[in-house]
């Protein structure tokens, strides 16, 4: 039995209607496929990322972006955000209603890198934008800063052209620093975290945020220089 199997032979445990071998396997392969998918989208604008960065290194003798991370949401945790939002649990309705399942976060030296890089993806041809948060310009009130794009890009098979949504997060590496540690205390308190932990979180936060700013003036003052 393949490692794949036997995780999701222990994700169908919890199913109230009990599942034949069949069945199982039938699942398996959707959970495959939809893997698949959402992984190739994840390659799709990853190459985009790449060659905009290549291109921004090539004219301005420097890189926009620092590191890339990406992620296909497991089974179980888009199951779990379907019964949340009490949709069907099926992979199809997961598909239509949920713009979360592969996400890249595109870390960034300096805060006009982001919204530049933004624009570069945004004004590609095969992109569509869905949707936008600019949490930079209004930050969440715990301090969060980060910008959101859900786009739509088109992935071709053999057989036919997939319409894939995939969420996009841009920031800086002192927003992603920031982000990180505050989602590490969250993980270990929950919803218990003291307010003035919380206030201590919001004011490092608007720290981090004037850094930004004072880091990216100094860059311009460095390309003015050179």
């Amino acid at each position: 039995m393949g490692e794949l199997t036997k995780i999701n032979n222990e994700f169908f445990k919890d199913i109230e209607t009990p599942m034949s071998s069949i069945d199982i396997e039938e699942k398996n392969e959707e959970i495959e496929e939809l893997t698949m998918i959402y992984t190739c989208a994840i390659k799709e604008v990853s190459a985009k990322l790449e060659i905009l960065d290549y291109e921004f290194k090539i004219k301005r003798k420097r890189n926009p972006i620092e590191y890339m991370k990406s992620r296909v949401k497991s089974p179980k945790s888009i199951m779990d955000k379907l019964n949340r939002k009490n949709l069907e649990l099926n992979f199809e309705t997961a598909k239509k209603n949920l713009m979360d399942i592969a996400g890249i976060r595109v870390v960034c030296s300096f805060v006009s890198d982001i919204y530049e890089i933004a624009a570069m993806l945004k004004n590609q041809e095969d992109i569509t934008l869905v949707e936008e948060k600019d949490y930079i310009e209004n930050p969440k009130p715990n301090g969060y800063r980060s910008l959101h794009m859900v786009l739509e890009i088109p992935i071709f098979f053999s057989n036919h052209v997939e319409p894939v949504r995939i969420e996009v997060q841009v920031r800086t590496i002192a927003m992603d620093f920031w982000a990180s540690l505050e989602h590490k205390l969250y993980y270990k308190i929950g919803e218990d975290l003291p307010a003035h932990i919380r206030e201590d979180l919001k004011q490092c936060a608007d720290v981090i945020s004037v850094t930004d700013i004072k880091m990216q003036n100094i860059q311009k003052e460095v390309d003015r220089l050179g």
